[in-house]
């Protein structure tokens, strides 16, 4: 089992998640997009100790402290394997475009669609989700599901940014909404929400 907190980093409020497996006290950060020192104050709190930085996807307000967190602590990235182009390429992950000092960086565990690790006792699955970018990804584990820019409460990730695809993000939504049972989701901004709700007024997901 999993505790979720969350740390809002960037001026865009992005939902950086700190995860400790609660028998081992392993822990993991998903999308570090700044540096946040209450986060970094908890890690220290906890042991010092990180085991994992998870990428759900490239933008800058995701990535931008990924490399300078794993460094810090030893962690090692894992993102999917079609995410890998954003970590290096300026343009791609939008640094560019905003006037943003960015270093490239490279994932430690590159994953495929479907394929699971393990965060201390708990396992983690990834899915491939296109739509937003061609890197997106989504990490489920227990009752949680960590949606990145897939999906947000009533609304859903935009699609004219570089690589974005409104079919793939249709495909996408269709796949996550079939999953069987009820998820809590952690969207990249915003509040949380439900699996169950979205499937019912999502109005991309309602439509499916």
């Amino acid at each position: 089992m999993i505790q979720v907190q969350i740390y809002p980093v960037t001026m865009l409020q992005t939902n950086c998640c700190y995860l400790r497996d609660e028998k081992t006290g392993k822990t993991a950060v998903s999308d570090p997009g700044a540096r946040s020192k209450a986060l970094e104050a908890q890690i220290e709190s906890d042991g010092g100790r990180l085991d994992f930085v998870l990428l759900t996807h490239g933008h800058y307000d995701h990535i931008c402290y990924a490399g300078q967190l794993a460094d810090k602590y030893g962690a090692k990235i894992v993102t999917g394997r079609h995410n890998a182009p954003f970590l290096r390429d300026t343009y791609l992950n939008g640094t560019r475009n905003h006037g943003i000092i960015f270093t490239p960086f490279e994932a430690d565990i590159l994953l495929e669609d479907g394929e699971t690790f393990f965060l201390g006792e708990t396992e983690i699955t990834y899915l491939y989700t296109p739509g937003h970018t061609t890197g997106c990804g989504v990490f489920i584990f227990d009752d949680v599901m960590l949606a990145g820019d897939l999906i947000f409460r009533d609304s859903y990730g935009r699609t004219d940014l570089p690589t974005g695809s409104d079919e793939q993000m249709i495909d996408s939504m269709r796949r996550i909404k079939a999953l069987e049972g009820d998820y809590t989701i952690v969207p990249g901004h915003g509040p949380l929400t439900e699996l169950s709700y979205e499937r019912l007024h999502n109005p991309l997901m309602g439509r499916l």
